[in-house]
């Protein structure tokens, strides 16, 4: 059996039975099953993740039974054989061959099926097309990109038809790997000309004066000696921008409340020269102990750790830090391009009141800044509901803050991340 479509389909099970996070997933299956292709199992198990609706409508016209009612396995053969057919160039003989011998060992008794729908598929794609655009334009471009009709509505209502449909396929474009130089111990420019020496292709940043833009090379950037040497992390450009926007410098009290797993937390030490103190904390242990973890791979020191509950002030950092980041839980929207499994995800109660709990944890945070002091809010979503509306409530309510900054960053426009930042100061006491 083929080992990079193997291990694609142990990612994909990790994802769909699982519920994994598709990169935590990718990274394990890549690393356990030593496939000869990385990159070709990187782009079956994003370009299937990514397409999954669209999949599934068109194996819905060539099931008989329908594609709700297909075994779990059953339907992960077949979307991995239907995108290397219809997205991937790869011949029809080794997509179809090769998901007969997945389903001999995944869908036994079904290896029969897999083959006879496969090839159904062949001799009638050009008789399969996407729902009309005229008669439902959520529905098509649901189906055409691949979201939930939820978020198509989400984001028609707040932003234009055309730039919605940018972003919906920005959301589909697998990004390359953005990493930050740990300026503790190497200069980006170093960097660069390392890496470039082991056979990567890089460029600098535009947004980050710690960045590097990642692609090509054989090997995975976790198993090089010099991310095991800590001179590297690898973080989306626009989530250094928080740091950027937040700007410590060395000798600052700095309080970042919904740390783990801590990339902002890092950076922001090595831009504070290691130099100062950070009080980082979350309400979960073991996600703390990933920070902790990190700090001594990055040489940074001096980080303090806390469990607590952000939305929930913590009398004793009141009026203590020059600098908090307010790095908040959210829907994750901005970053579907990287999960693609968000696109699936359904708008449940929780959901409606992520708001609420993001302009609690903005106003505790909010107790811990001297005057003079900044605070950032961010999150990795777009949408105005979670953003805007967020800090707007905030200032209303706390005239002491003055907003300094804000950007929503996006995948369409910027090429990174769907980040959203505001950065206030406290004017008074």
């Amino acid at each position: 059996m083929d080992k990079n479509r193997k291990t694609a389909y142990y990612a994909l099970s990790s994802v769909e039975l699982k519920k994994a996070y598709s990169n935590i997933a990718l990274h394990h299956h890549i690393i356990r099953g030593k496939p000869d292709s990385p990159a070709f199992v990187r782009q079956l198990v994003y370009g299937v993740l990514e397409s999954k609706m669209t999949l599934d409508y068109i194996l819905d016209q060539l099931v008989p039974s329908g594609v709700e009612k297909l075994r779990k396995s059953d339907r992960i053969v077949l979307r991995m054989g239907l995108y290397q057919l219809a997205y991937m160039n790869v011949p029809i003989y080794a997509a179809v061959d090769e998901s007969v011998r997945l389903a001999k060992r995944f869908c036994k008794g079904h290896e029969g099926f897999i083959n006879a729908t496969l090839r159904t598929y062949v001799r009638n794609k050009e008789k399969i097309n996407l729902p009309e655009r005229g008669a439902d334009e959520v529905r098509y471009l649901s189906i055409r990109y691949s979201y939930e009709p939820w978020i198509v509505e989400l984001w028609r209502e707040q932003y234009t038809a055309e730039f919605v449909e940018k972003m919906l396929g920005a959301g589909n474009v697998t990004p390359g790997v953005d990493i930050r130089a740990n300026g503790l111990r190497i200069t980006r420019d170093d960097l660069e000309g390392r890496l470039v020496a082991q056979g990567y292709t890089v460029k600098p940043g535009a947004l980050s004066e710690s960045a590097l833009r990642i692609t090509g090379g054989t090997k995975m950037l976790t198993e090089t000696g010099l991310y095991k040497q800590g001179k590297f992390s690898i973080q989306d450009e626009g989530s250094m921008l928080v740091t950027a926007m937040l700007d410590p410098k060395p000798g600052d009290v700095v309080v970042d409340v919904c740390a783990a797993p801590g990339g902002k937390t890092l950076a922001i030490a090595e831009r504070m020269h290691n130099n100062g103190q950070i009080v980082a904390s979350d309400i979960y242990v073991r996600k703390l102990e990933i920070i902790n973890k990190e700090a001594k791979r990055l040489g940074v020191s001096i980080i303090e750790t806390k469990t607590w509950d952000a939305a929930k002030v913590n009398s004793a950092m009141i009026g203590k830090a020059d600098r908090v980041l307010a790095d908040v839980p959210c829907s994750g929207l901005g970053v579907v391009r990287r999960k693609p499994e968000i696109k699936y995800k359904k708008r449940t109660a929780d959901m409606e009141l992520l708001p609420k709990k993001q302009l609690e944890i903005l106003t505790a945070s909010s107790q811990y800044v001297k005057v003079g002091g900044v605070l950032v809010y961010s999150t990795c979503t777009i949408n105005a509901d979670e953003n805007q509306k967020v800090v707007s409530e905030f200032l209303k309510k706390n005239p002491a803050f003055k907003k300094a900054e804000k950007i929503q960053l996006m995948p369409n426009v910027n090429g990174t991340d769907g980040i959203f930042i505001c950065k206030m100061v406290n004017q008074q006491g």
